[in-house]
């Protein structure tokens, strides 16, 4: 639950969020309008990125949308201006599609990236930046739990793109007093996520997949572990982490230090839908290649530095999921 003083902090300032119609962007939204932010989300609403306009629907009369590409100079070098906090989550994050097609990884989340820092530095260099990256960017973990101090040893395009994207953020912060932070996310479940494809976002597929009562299939054994984050802690964890002065500079893990593996997750999904049902199953070609194995998150630095830790356990969060989608099954579906 967000502390009030930091829920404060946010009131009366100005805000964008790239990517704000996806699936994080639009709960930070809500939350930023609840906490008295002016907000604007701006979208390319690429298919299949998840980009829904319903997304935004509790909070849609106070929220400017701005349907543009981070890869459009002119469009960046005007909406940077006058905000106070940028929120960078617009990218192509589907695993399956950077490898067989790298170039949209290049060029959406580097490419963008850039033109996002470029136009900061030139026509507002007192914002304050978060970017969300992800935990994909350490590749299979040497030692549990993951830390920051880590090896960077992506296995795919996409997370080698994010990784890319990272250090760009870090070298205008250091070079050109562009201030950021830049987040590690783990596996996010939760409200507003895309629900039309498995090719990202694996806890919220067996949502679906039980919702539909069709069978939920684990790949493997099942055993393998993920630290599994509900959507509203990690929101909670960006805003933390933009109104501590003391995170700037700093790349954070935001993740959970307590794991389930896949089959604790298919078996929580399939008792609290009261539908569906779950067995083993191999691994896809797909799978298999950028399955880095055992993974969860070392937290120590976020919780201490910024004070946040995940408080919504997987039973808990899992339920507000399904409850969600039963309610608005059509607009997702």
């Amino acid at each position: 639950m967000l502390e009030s003083s930091v829920s404060d902090a946010f009131r009366g300032t100005r805000v964008l969020i790239t990517g704000g119609l996806g699936f994080i962007g639009s709960n930070l939204a809500i939350a930023l309008v609840r906490a008295g932010a002016s907000v604007t989300v701006l979208d390319a609403m690429i298919e299949g990125m998840g980009g829904n306009t319903f997304n935004i629907d509790p909070v849609r009369d106070s929220v400017a949308i701005n349907f543009s590409d981070i890869r459009d100079e002119s469009s960046m070098n005007y909406i940077v201006r006058g905000k106070d906090y940028i929120f960078h989550l617009a990218g192509q994050n589907d695993h399956v599609l950077s490898l067989s097609n790298p170039f949209p990884d290049i060029d959406i989340n580097i490419k963008g990236a850039a033109v996002l820092l470029e136009a900061c530095k030139r026509y507002n260099r007192d914002v304050r930046l978060v970017y969300t990256g992800t935990r994909g960017e350490y590749g299979p973990a040497v030692s549990l739990p993951v830390s920051e101090d880590a090896p960077i040893n992506p296995k795919g395009i996409y997370e080698l793109s994010s990784v890319t994207a990272q250090m760009l953020f870090r070298i205008y912060h250091h070079n050109h007093g562009v201030r950021s932070i830049t987040l590690r996310l783990t596996n996010i479940y939760g409200e507003r996520a895309q629900m039309r494809h498995d090719r990202f976002g694996v806890a919220n597929w067996f949502v679906r997949q039980a919702l539909d009562d069709r069978t939920v299939k684990v790949f493997g054994d099942g055993s393998i572990l993920r630290d599994f984050l509900y959507v509203g802690d990690t929101t909670d964890a960006i805003l933390m982490c933009a109104q501590c002065e003391g995170a700037y500079g700093h790349v954070f893990n935001v993740g959970n230090d307590k794991p389930s593996s896949f089959l604790e997750l298919a078996k929580t999904v399939v008792e609290l839908a009261r539908s569906g049902r779950w067995e083993l199953a191999p691994f896809t070609p797909e799978r298999a290649a950028q399955e880095p194995g055992h993974f969860y998150s070392d937290i120590t630095k976020i919780r201490t530095i910024v004070n946040w830790a995940p408080s919504t356990s997987l039973s808990d969060g899992m339920g507000r999921t399904l409850d969600f989608y039963r309610k608005h099954r059509e607009r997702y579906w």
